[in-house]
């Protein structure tokens, strides 16, 4: 009878033979694989911002982040995994690391270059985060890397048949709210939109120089309806939005549901989809019953009204918070970010929703095709 050790060799054998293969270093994939780039703000960033020189306002490398499911905080603002994480898995992906952990190398994979705090614009938090010029300057960096590791053929095949995934934009608007100096002074809310997605789209057009096709944005969320934000509406307007934020998020939304068509139409062979990160909110939100939770409105982690003040774990400059029992009750995990659970629910939507949902194409057909 022959042994296990010989049946193992012949199956890595074939392996190596039948099924075609590209790889970097000692990593060798599948011909089909798909790669996952990551781009954005603290809605996918897991954990970019712990390498960098910023404050804790902007970390989230503290207890009780990431409790649930990792049991350590990895920078992921979350009780657990966010959205990418799941893409990943359902993609047949490994977990996608922070660009910057020094330990990670599997680039093949992709590679997740968000960072907590950050905005389309250059001026958004500058010096504390990494903007998105400067994660497409990263990205740059790994192109170079993957051509030398890989040769130029097998990094072009990588490159075109990758997945760019982006969510941008909302702190832009978030610091023209809380600053006296916003570049908002200087223009109209619909020319300030413009400027937002003028530098996205310029991105957008760079990757699509490298080879990127195909690419997913997640359209802003209610976030004038968030724990943080409603707990700075005015006193007596109990249970209000923040209609400022609101109407320029949803003027984002539009614009960018304008753009992307005449960008697939612009660039030969890009394929977009847009996730309705808005109605996927708020409805959860206000009947948070209908979606397995009871709790819309206030976050599980925080203090004040709403528990909207950002004083989770008590690092940053108000220390006072509280605690949820069950995280799973609530939609908000801290003033302004989800719970694992929600983002899970949003992950499965954005994979295989409907075009009213996640379209014109879902995320499983980018990935299939």
């Amino acid at each position: 009878m022959m042994s296990l050790r010989f049946h193992f060799y012949i199956l890595v054998l074939y392996i190596c033979i039948i099924i075609p293969t590209q790889c970097l270093g000692n990593i060798c994939l599948p011909k089909e694989h798909i790669a996952l780039f990551i781009f954005g703000d603290s809605i996918v960033d897991a954990g970019n911002n712990n390498y960098i020189n910023t404050t804790t306002d902007l970390q989230a490398n503290f207890w009780p982040y990431g409790e649930t499911v990792f049991k350590y905080s990895t920078g992921r603002v979350s009780d657990g995994r966010i959205i990418p994480d799941f893409i990943a898995e359902y993609a047949k992906l490994q977990l996608i690391p922070p660009y910057l952990h020094p330990g990670y190398e599997r680039y093949i994979d992709g590679a997740n270059f968000a960072s907590i705090g950050a905005g389309a614009l250059d001026e958004t938090r500058q010096g504390l985060v990494i903007s998105l010029n400067a994660q497409l300057n990263y990205f740059n960096n790994l192109e170079t890397l993957l051509r030398q590791e890989l040769g130029e053929k097998k990094a072009k095949v990588l490159l075109d048949r990758a997945v760019y995934f982006f969510s941008i934009g909302s702190n832009d608007f978030f610091v023209t709210i809380n600053s006296n100096t916003s570049l908002l002074q200087s223009y109209s809310k619909e020319e300030y939109v413009n400027l937002v997605i003028g530098n996205l789209t310029n991105v957008i057009k760079e990757i699509y120089k490298k080879g990127g096709r195909k690419f997913v944005f997640l359209g802003l969320g209610p976030w004038g309806c968030s724990p943080l934000f409603k707990a700075l509406v005015k006193p007596g307007n109990t249970g209000a939005c923040l209609e400022e934020l609101t109407t320029l998020v949803k003027l984002h939304n539009k614009a960018l549901s304008e753009v992307l068509p005449k960008l697939e139409s612009e660039l030969k062979g890009l394929k977009y989809s847009t996730a309705d990160f808005y109605t996927f909110l708020s409805e959860r939100i206000n009947n948070p019953s209908k979606y397995g939770f009871t709790e819309g409105k206030i976050a599980c982690c925080g203090t004040g009204p709403y528990r909207g003040t950002p004083s989770c774990g008590g690092k940053r400059s108000v220390k006072e918070y509280e605690l949820c029992e069950n995280v799973n009750d609530y939609v908000y995990f801290d003033s302004g970010h989800p719970s694992e659970k929600a983002y899970q629910q949003f992950a499965e939507l954005i994979w295989s929703g409907t075009p009213n949902v996640s379209g014109p194409y879902n995320l499983k057909t980018l990935f299939e095709h």
